[in-house]
Protein backbone atom coordinates (compact mmCIF):
# COMPACT_ATOMS: atom_id res chain seq x y z
CA UNK A 1 0.00 0.00 0.00
CA UNK A 2 1.05 3.63 -0.44
CA UNK A 3 2.50 5.68 2.38
CA UNK A 4 -0.69 7.78 2.58
CA UNK A 5 -2.93 4.72 2.77
CA UNK A 6 -0.68 3.17 5.41
CA UNK A 7 -0.88 6.36 7.49
CA UNK A 8 -4.69 6.48 7.37
CA UNK A 9 -5.02 2.77 8.21
CA UNK A 10 -2.67 3.15 11.19
CA UNK A 11 -4.54 6.27 12.29
CA UNK A 12 -7.89 4.44 12.24
CA UNK A 13 -6.57 1.39 14.09
CA UNK A 14 -4.90 3.63 16.65
CA UNK A 15 -8.13 5.49 17.34
CA UNK A 16 -9.84 2.19 18.17
CA UNK A 17 -6.87 1.17 20.32
CA UNK A 18 -6.94 4.47 22.21
CA UNK A 19 -10.68 4.15 22.84
CA UNK A 20 -10.30 0.62 24.25
CA UNK A 21 -7.17 1.60 26.15
CA UNK A 22 -8.89 4.47 27.95
CA UNK A 23 -11.98 2.36 28.63
CA UNK A 24 -10.15 -0.63 30.13
CA UNK A 25 -6.92 0.86 31.50
CA UNK A 26 -4.83 -1.19 29.06
CA UNK A 27 -3.20 1.82 27.47
CA UNK A 28 -3.83 1.11 23.80
CA UNK A 29 -0.59 -0.79 23.27
CA UNK A 30 -2.35 -4.08 23.86
CA UNK A 31 -4.19 -3.50 20.56
CA UNK A 32 -1.60 -1.53 18.60
CA UNK A 33 1.31 -3.99 18.90
CA UNK A 34 -0.50 -7.02 17.40
CA UNK A 35 -2.37 -4.83 14.89
CA UNK A 36 0.83 -3.36 13.49
CA UNK A 37 2.81 -6.60 13.66
CA UNK A 38 0.17 -8.99 12.33
CA UNK A 39 -2.10 -6.90 10.10
CA UNK A 40 0.46 -4.52 8.57
CA UNK A 41 3.67 -6.54 8.83
CA UNK A 42 5.59 -4.00 10.92
CA UNK A 43 8.57 -5.49 12.77
CA UNK A 44 7.38 -6.16 16.31
CA UNK A 45 10.15 -4.11 17.93
CA UNK A 46 9.20 -1.07 15.84
CA UNK A 47 5.56 -1.79 16.71
CA UNK A 48 6.51 -1.81 20.39
CA UNK A 49 8.38 1.48 19.96
CA UNK A 50 5.32 3.12 18.38
CA UNK A 51 3.14 1.56 21.06
CA UNK A 52 5.19 3.09 23.85
CA UNK A 53 4.70 6.51 22.28
CA UNK A 54 0.96 5.81 22.02
CA UNK A 55 0.81 4.74 25.65
CA UNK A 56 2.25 8.08 26.70
CA UNK A 57 -0.38 9.79 24.51
CA UNK A 58 -3.18 7.69 26.02
CA UNK A 59 -2.09 8.55 29.53
CA UNK A 60 -1.89 12.23 28.65
CA UNK A 61 -5.33 12.20 27.04
CA UNK A 62 -7.17 10.12 29.61
CA UNK A 63 -5.44 10.82 32.92
CA UNK A 64 -6.33 14.51 33.11
CA UNK A 65 -10.02 13.79 32.57
CA UNK A 66 -10.09 10.98 35.16
CA UNK A 67 -8.29 13.08 37.77
CA UNK A 68 -10.72 15.94 37.17
CA UNK A 69 -13.71 13.60 37.58
CA UNK A 70 -12.29 12.27 40.85
CA UNK A 71 -11.71 8.65 39.78
CA UNK A 72 -7.92 8.25 39.83
CA UNK A 73 -6.16 7.65 43.16
CA UNK A 74 -3.05 9.81 42.77
CA UNK A 75 -1.45 8.65 46.03
CA UNK A 76 -1.70 4.97 45.05
CA UNK A 77 -0.49 5.73 41.53
CA UNK A 78 2.64 7.59 42.65
CA UNK A 79 3.55 4.90 45.17
CA UNK A 80 3.20 2.02 42.72
CA UNK A 81 4.94 3.96 39.94
CA UNK A 82 8.23 3.50 41.81
CA UNK A 83 8.06 -0.25 41.18
CA UNK A 84 6.82 -0.02 37.59
CA UNK A 85 9.46 2.49 36.51
CA UNK A 86 12.33 0.32 37.77
CA UNK A 87 10.77 -2.73 36.15
CA UNK A 88 10.23 -0.89 32.85
CA UNK A 89 13.90 0.06 32.54
CA UNK A 90 15.00 -3.52 33.24
CA UNK A 91 12.46 -4.88 30.73
CA UNK A 92 13.58 -2.48 28.02
CA UNK A 93 17.20 -3.54 28.49
CA UNK A 94 16.23 -7.23 28.29
CA UNK A 95 14.21 -6.67 25.11
CA UNK A 96 17.37 -6.41 23.00
CA UNK A 97 18.37 -9.94 24.02
CA UNK A 98 15.03 -11.73 23.48
CA UNK A 99 13.75 -12.96 20.10
CA UNK A 100 10.51 -11.57 18.68
CA UNK A 101 8.87 -15.02 18.77
CA UNK A 102 9.43 -15.28 22.51
CA UNK A 103 8.14 -11.75 23.05
CA UNK A 104 4.94 -12.56 21.13
CA UNK A 105 4.33 -15.75 23.15
CA UNK A 106 4.97 -14.00 26.49
CA UNK A 107 2.68 -11.17 25.38
CA UNK A 108 -0.12 -13.59 24.54
CA UNK A 109 0.30 -15.54 27.79
CA UNK A 110 -0.03 -12.37 29.85
CA UNK A 111 -3.20 -11.43 27.99
CA UNK A 112 -4.73 -14.90 28.47
CA UNK A 113 -4.37 -14.50 32.23
CA UNK A 114 -5.90 -11.03 32.10
CA UNK A 115 -8.88 -12.34 30.09
CA UNK A 116 -9.41 -15.20 32.54
CA UNK A 117 -9.45 -12.80 35.49
CA UNK A 118 -11.94 -10.55 33.73
CA UNK A 119 -14.42 -13.27 32.71
CA UNK A 120 -14.39 -15.63 35.67
CA UNK A 121 -13.41 -13.68 38.77
CA UNK A 122 -15.74 -10.70 38.79
CA UNK A 123 -17.37 -9.38 41.92
CA UNK A 124 -20.84 -7.88 41.76
CA UNK A 125 -20.99 -4.18 40.95
CA UNK A 126 -22.69 -3.47 44.28
CA UNK A 127 -20.02 -5.19 46.39
CA UNK A 128 -19.36 -3.59 49.77
CA UNK A 129 -16.31 -1.31 49.90
CA UNK A 130 -13.18 -2.84 51.42
CA UNK A 131 -11.60 -1.33 54.52
CA UNK A 132 -7.88 -0.54 54.37
CA UNK A 133 -5.48 -2.85 56.21
CA UNK A 134 -2.85 -1.51 58.62
CA UNK A 135 -0.29 -0.54 55.96
CA UNK A 136 -2.95 0.99 53.71
CA UNK A 137 -4.12 3.17 56.61
CA UNK A 138 -0.57 4.15 57.55
CA UNK A 139 0.13 5.28 53.98
CA UNK A 140 -3.31 6.93 53.74
CA UNK A 141 -4.12 5.23 50.44
CA UNK A 142 -7.91 5.09 50.92
CA UNK A 143 -10.07 7.34 48.77
CA UNK A 144 -13.49 8.04 47.26
CA UNK A 145 -14.94 7.94 43.74
CA UNK A 146 -18.25 8.99 42.14
CA UNK A 147 -21.12 6.48 42.26
CA UNK A 148 -24.61 7.59 41.19
CA UNK A 149 -24.00 11.21 42.12
CA UNK A 150 -22.40 10.48 45.51
CA UNK A 151 -18.85 9.78 46.70
CA UNK A 152 -18.24 6.11 47.57
CA UNK A 153 -15.42 5.43 50.04
CA UNK A 154 -13.03 2.50 49.54
CA UNK A 155 -9.92 1.11 51.23
CA UNK A 156 -6.64 -0.37 49.98
CA UNK A 157 -5.20 -3.71 51.10
CA UNK A 158 -2.18 -5.97 50.38
CA UNK A 159 0.16 -3.12 49.40
CA UNK A 160 3.36 -5.29 49.30
CA UNK A 161 1.69 -7.78 46.94
CA UNK A 162 0.50 -4.98 44.69
CA UNK A 163 3.97 -3.41 44.73
CA UNK A 164 5.56 -6.69 43.61
CA UNK A 165 3.02 -7.16 40.82
CA UNK A 166 3.69 -3.59 39.68
CA UNK A 167 7.40 -4.39 39.33
CA UNK A 168 6.46 -7.30 37.07
CA UNK A 169 4.05 -5.04 35.18
CA UNK A 170 6.82 -2.52 34.55
CA UNK A 171 9.14 -5.25 33.30
CA UNK A 172 6.52 -6.42 30.82
CA UNK A 173 5.94 -2.83 29.72
CA UNK A 174 9.59 -2.42 28.79
CA UNK A 175 9.77 -5.85 27.18
CA UNK A 176 6.47 -5.81 25.30
CA UNK A 177 5.54 -2.14 24.89
CA UNK A 178 2.02 -2.62 26.26
CA UNK A 179 1.98 -0.02 29.03
CA UNK A 180 1.44 -3.01 31.36
CA UNK A 181 -2.13 -1.85 31.91
CA UNK A 182 -3.49 -5.40 32.07
CA UNK A 183 -1.33 -6.39 35.03
CA UNK A 184 -1.76 -3.02 36.70
CA UNK A 185 -5.54 -3.27 36.61
CA UNK A 186 -5.42 -6.85 37.93
CA UNK A 187 -2.96 -5.91 40.71
CA UNK A 188 -5.10 -3.03 41.94
CA UNK A 189 -8.49 -4.66 41.38
CA UNK A 190 -7.67 -8.18 42.64
CA UNK A 191 -4.71 -7.93 44.99
CA UNK A 192 -5.29 -4.48 46.50
CA UNK A 193 -9.12 -4.63 46.44
CA UNK A 194 -9.48 -1.24 44.75
CA UNK A 195 -12.78 -0.75 42.83
CA UNK A 196 -12.56 -1.60 39.11
CA UNK A 197 -13.22 1.91 37.80
CA UNK A 198 -10.62 3.36 40.15
CA UNK A 199 -8.18 0.63 39.08
CA UNK A 200 -8.61 1.36 35.36
CA UNK A 201 -8.40 5.13 35.76
CA UNK A 202 -5.38 4.96 38.06
CA UNK A 203 -3.74 2.59 35.58
CA UNK A 204 -4.25 5.18 32.84
CA UNK A 205 -2.64 7.76 35.11
CA UNK A 206 0.39 5.51 35.68
CA UNK A 207 1.08 3.99 32.26
CA UNK A 208 2.50 7.15 30.72
CA UNK A 209 5.33 7.33 33.27
CA UNK A 210 6.05 3.61 32.91
CA UNK A 211 6.15 3.83 29.11
CA UNK A 212 8.35 6.93 29.16
CA UNK A 213 10.93 5.06 31.23
CA UNK A 214 11.31 2.37 28.57
CA UNK A 215 10.64 4.53 25.49
CA UNK A 216 13.99 6.24 25.94
CA UNK A 217 15.78 2.90 25.62
CA UNK A 218 13.85 2.03 22.44
CA UNK A 219 14.56 5.49 21.01
CA UNK A 220 18.29 5.15 21.64
CA UNK A 221 18.27 1.86 19.71
CA UNK A 222 16.40 3.31 16.75
CA UNK A 223 13.16 1.36 17.27
CA UNK A 224 10.89 4.42 17.21
CA UNK A 225 10.11 5.31 13.56
CA UNK A 226 8.27 8.66 13.21
CA UNK A 227 6.43 7.36 10.11
CA UNK A 228 4.72 4.79 12.33
CA UNK A 229 4.77 6.52 15.72
CA UNK A 230 3.17 9.80 14.63
CA UNK A 231 -0.14 8.43 13.21
CA UNK A 232 -0.27 5.97 16.11
CA UNK A 233 0.08 8.76 18.66
CA UNK A 234 -2.53 11.02 17.02
CA UNK A 235 -5.06 8.21 16.59
CA UNK A 236 -4.66 6.90 20.12
CA UNK A 237 -5.00 10.38 21.60
CA UNK A 238 -8.30 10.95 19.75
CA UNK A 239 -9.65 7.54 20.75
CA UNK A 240 -8.62 8.00 24.39
CA UNK A 241 -10.53 11.28 24.58
CA UNK A 242 -13.75 9.53 23.51
CA UNK A 243 -13.07 6.56 25.80
CA UNK A 244 -12.90 8.76 28.90
CA UNK A 245 -16.42 10.06 28.20
CA UNK A 246 -17.84 6.55 27.82
CA UNK A 247 -16.18 5.03 30.91
CA UNK A 248 -17.83 7.49 33.31
CA UNK A 249 -21.29 6.21 32.28
CA UNK A 250 -20.45 2.52 31.73
CA UNK A 251 -21.35 -0.34 34.08
CA UNK A 252 -18.47 -2.20 35.73
CA UNK A 253 -19.58 -5.59 34.39
CA UNK A 254 -19.74 -4.19 30.87
CA UNK A 255 -16.20 -2.85 31.21
CA UNK A 256 -14.98 -6.23 32.43
CA UNK A 257 -16.55 -8.03 29.45
CA UNK A 258 -15.03 -5.55 26.98
CA UNK A 259 -11.66 -5.93 28.71
CA UNK A 260 -11.86 -9.72 28.54
CA UNK A 261 -13.01 -9.95 24.92
CA UNK A 262 -10.32 -7.63 23.60
CA UNK A 263 -7.42 -9.26 25.38
CA UNK A 264 -8.62 -12.83 24.72
CA UNK A 265 -8.79 -12.31 20.95
CA UNK A 266 -5.38 -10.66 20.86
CA UNK A 267 -3.84 -13.26 23.17
CA UNK A 268 -4.85 -16.17 20.96
CA UNK A 269 -3.62 -14.39 17.84
CA UNK A 270 -0.26 -13.45 19.32
CA UNK A 271 0.45 -16.87 20.83
CA UNK A 272 -0.44 -18.71 17.61
CA UNK A 273 1.62 -16.38 15.44
CA UNK A 274 4.51 -16.47 17.88
CA UNK A 275 4.57 -20.28 17.88
CA UNK A 276 4.36 -20.37 14.07
CA UNK A 277 7.15 -17.79 13.73
CA UNK A 278 5.06 -15.23 11.87
CA UNK A 279 6.17 -12.29 14.03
Amino acid sequence: MTALTFTFVVLAMSAVAGFLGALTGLGGGVVIVPALALALGVDIKYAIGASLVSVIATSSGAAAAYVREGYSNIRVGMLLEIATTVGAIIGAVLAAHVTTHVIAIVFGSVLLQAAYQSFFKSEPESASPTESDALGKRLRLEGTYPVNGTRQEYGVRNVPTGFGLMFMAGGLSGLLGIGSGALKVIAMDRAMKIPFKVSTTTSNFMIGVTAAASAGVYLSRGYIDPRVAMPVMLGVLAGAFVGTKVLVQARVRTLRIIFGCVVLALAIEMVVNGLMGKV
